[in-house]
């Protein structure tokens, strides 16, 4: 399950936008089945970040989202992210030092 969340920041807002990530970031990474946990910038815009997140499951991904303390720090965070892409992705295809590892689709047909 990988989740992808972009957000445009103006400047001077960075600060507290990287404040908040780092607690998303924190909160999200230490969730049972998190794999990885990554916020970026972009380097041919400053504006735009992304907050990526990998998770074992997608049961492993809602369970990450229920604490309170998630539902109070990273869910408002989440919910300011640009909404004109999806955000939740199932992993297809992972590879790891040039190995391939297929994953069946979720999805129903």
């Amino acid at each position: 399950m990988l989740l992808v969340c972009r957000f445009q920041v103006p400047p001077g807002d960075e600060p507290v936008f990287l404040a908040r990530a780092r607690r998303a970031v924190e909160l999200l990474s230490g969730s049972p089945g998190a794999r990885h946990v990554g916020l970026g910038r972009a380097v041919d815009r400053q504006d735009r970040w992304v907050l990526v997140a990998r998770f074992e499951s997608v049961v492993a991904y809602r369970r990450a989202l229920s604490p309170f303390e998630v539902r109070e720090h990273v869910i408002p965070l989440l919910a300011e992210a640009l909404a004109d892409e999806p955000g939740a992705y199932e992993t297809l295809l992972e590879g790891e030092a040039g190995a391939v590892t297929e994953h069946p689709s979720l999805l129903a047909e």
